[in-house]
């Protein structure tokens, strides 16, 4: 569980640094709910969701990962790959709302790790009944 811990922690820090550039934005712009049509705040707001959207769950398969046993270098490489999708879709969609390299390159990573991990987990499982 020490693995998962590092990247959950990661995880924390950037949906932290991600809600304090929508908080900012909030307050430079005088808007307390919504996006009040302000296009950076909706592009900050969407970054931030984005992040709380898949994180749990992928963090929740990492664990999982880990709790079977898996080969430390593997739940490194799932959890390098979530992370840096995560940033990546961050930052992409925080300078265009539009598509753009960030954001494909960060949905790939994170949906490439999240389908990898299950595969993974199912594998495992049915491995283990068979075993």
């Amino acid at each position: 569980m020490r693995i998962t811990g590092i990247y959950a922690a990661l995880s924390a820090l950037l949906v932290i640094v991600l809600t304090i550039r929508v908080v900012l934005r909030r307050r430079e712009a005088r808007i307390g709910i919504g996006d009040g049509g302000d296009h950076e705040l909706a592009k900050r707001v969407r970054a931030h969701a984005n992040a709380v959207e898949y994180l749990p769950l992928a963090l929740l398969l990492l664990l999982i990962v880990e709790l079977n046993q898996t080969l430390p270098l593997v739940v490194h490489v799932f959890g390098i790959m979530l992370v840096v999708g995560r940033i990546a879709h961050a930052f992409g969609l925080s300078r265009s709302s539009k598509i753009s390299a960030g954001r494909a390159v960060g949905t790939l990573l994170t949906l490439f790790a999240i389908i990898g991990m299950a595969v993974l987990l199912l594998w495992q499982a049915v491995v283990l009944a068979t075993a």
